[in-house]
């Protein structure tokens, strides 16, 4: 049986990174390359020897500064979709984008909570520009091009950036938490690469939610991530009334950290099993070095 051949674009991120070692357990059913889209030397690159190029390059964090919109614009957007006619000209069967829940905005209007019927309505550039380049790719599909989106949820793990190292930092040093009830979408890696292996292995096209199987409330990951460190810390209700004031609420680390932005859990449900890691499990493997509970 040949080798499928996947080409990552967007050399050296996270996400990359994991899935290369992740499909190494399986070295003689895959062959995985990673390309750097910066500049234009890229354009140059042979495509054709892949069967899957998973587009990974882009900007991945929000940002609030306007001098920033056209530089998202040009690489979240118009260098995803200049990827996707390569690889289809260049006769790559399948493509698959990494999109995000951003594209939803704060799903205000369901009080956070996403389902199929939830219309994705940006509330930034970075969400946007996502947006603008699933319509764009997709547009691209046909019966010998296929085009898989994949909008997770925030993705941790062990090197992970983003909001989750923050929050685990305040796990080890803070005494006391906020005990919030919320619900937030997560997606582990090892869940994450391991979805991407079957949307590879089933040569999937269209639109998909993966996260991990248990929604995630703020107040109780803490608590576990302070477990993992063995550190004491106390979930209290004293700063709700503070928290829950609207005013409060439009600070956007406040609204991410103890706001509700969640899938249905139905949305994510897929023929083979891919959420392999619970969320204890994952903080587990995420905080300490031997995955078993030691630093």
């Amino acid at each position: 049986m040949d080798k499928i051949k996947i080409l990552i674009t967007g050399k050296g991120s996270f996400i990359g990174t994991c899935l290369i070692k992740w499909l190494k357990q399986s070295p003689h059913q895959y062959e995985i390359e990673e390309l750097s889209v910066r500049g234009n030397d890229w354009e140059d690159f042979d495509f054709s020897q892949y069967n899957v190029v998973l587009h990974l390059a882009g900007i991945a964090h929000v940002s609030t500064d306007p001098g920033m919109e056209a530089e998202y614009y040009r690489i979240n957007r118009d260098i995803a979709i200049k990827v996707a006619k390569k690889a289809k000209s260049n006769s790559v069967k399948q493509f698959i984008l990494m999109s995000s829940i951003i594209v939803y905005g704060s799903a205000k209007k369901s009080d956070g909570f996403i389902d199929e019927n939830s219309i994705p309505e940006p509330n930034n550039f970075y969400g946007n520009s996502k947006l603008q380049a699933e319509e764009g790719v997709r547009a691209l599909e046909d019966d010998d091009f296929k085009v898989a989106v994949l909008r997770p949820p925030m993705i941790y793990g062990r090197g992970s950036k983003g909001n989750y190292p923050v929050l685990a930092k305040f796990s080890r040093k803070l005494p006391l938490f906020p005990n919030i009830d919320n619900k937030r979408s997560m997606l582990h890696i090892d869940n994450l690469c391991e979805f991407i292996k079957l949307i590879v292995d089933n040569q999937e096209q269209g639109l998909f939610f993966p996260q991990n199987r248990e929604h995630v409330n703020t107040s109780q990951m803490v608590l576990m991530i302070a477990q993992a460190h063995s550190k004491n810390i106390k979930l209290t209700k004293a700063f709700n009334p503070f928290i829950a004031n609207k005013l409060v609420f439009k600070i956007g680390l406040v609204n991410k950290v103890f706001g509700n932005l969640a899938y249905n859990l139905k949305m994510s449900k897929y023929k083979n099993d891919y959420q392999i890691r619970s969320l204890r499990e994952s903080i587990i493997l995420t905080e300490t070095i031997d995955g078993k509970g030691k630093e």
